[in-house]
């Protein structure tokens, strides 16, 4: 049998979940299914982080088994966690001990050079771990980016490029938040028509970084090119 990769993915809370009775921690079926169809076999990581301050020591020893990671979509971040003082009404699903988590992650990730996949609320993740900020909200339902499929033009040369083989995609997006600022060293590597960042990627980096606003997960049994990106995922996991 080929070997297949672990894959961390960090499980998100729910405060509700019918069919488990409780709350949950629960990953998306279609992002862990994007996964293992690309060879990957994915592993769910436990968010844990007390009080909202994550053991980077703790972080680094769960994270040395895995060959990789893919940061997912997810609700938003506190606002608090890139400066921000003042929070936008229609935020969501903010919790501390997620963020802290997640960005613990992102930072082991970023200094190891651990292969990475950052998808949605991911992207924002590793924004924020670089010191980038976030538009907190794109303007109501005439500027936002929810249940919308739309073309994004990448730039040529990069990881994102390369993995689909093409300079453009028609991408499925779902998200009323943006990168307003990149972090420290990410390029863009592609935007929407309206001028969104789409992705982003840090040159010169340790390691495989592609982050995308977008969810490829949602498209991945059909689409070629979104397939392509868990692919290469899994690819430098292998080496």
């Amino acid at each position: 049998m080929t070997y297949r990769p672990l894959i961390a993915v960090p499980a998100r809370f729910s405060s509700s979940a019918s069919a488990l009775r409780y709350a949950a921690e629960v990953n998306a079926r279609a992002l862990v299914e994007a996964v293992y169809r690309a060879g990957g076999e994915p592993f769910t990581l436990h968010p844990h982080a007390p009080g909202g301050q994550a053991d980077p020591t703790e972080v680094a020893e769960r994270l040395e088994r895995c060959d990789a990671l893919l940061l997912p979509g997810g609700g938003d971040i506190s606002p608090h966690r890139y400066g921000d003082e003042h929070a936008h009404p229609d935020l969501y699903d903010i919790d501390d001990e997620q963020d802290a988590f997640d960005l613990a992650l992102a930072h082991h990730a970023l200094g190891t050079g651990l292969p990475t996949l950052a998808v949605c609320r991911g992207l924002q993740i590793v924004n924020t771990a670089l010191n980038g900020t976030l538009r907190q909200d794109m303007g109501g339902p005439d500027g936002e980016h929810r249940h919308l499929t739309h073309p994004v033009v990448v730039a040529p040369g990069s990881l994102l490029a390369d993995a689909l083989a093409d300079d453009k995609a028609d991408v499925s997006c779902y998200h009323h938040q943006c990168v307003d600022r990149p972090g420290r060293g990410l390029t863009v590597t592609a935007r929407a028509a309206d001028g969104t960042v789409e992705a982003l990627e840090r040159p010169g980096s340790p390691g495989w970084l592609v982050a995308v606003q977008w969810h490829p997960e949602d498209t991945a049994a059909t689409d070629a090119r979104s397939r392509a990106l868990f692919e290469a995922l899994v690819e430098a996991a292998r080496s």
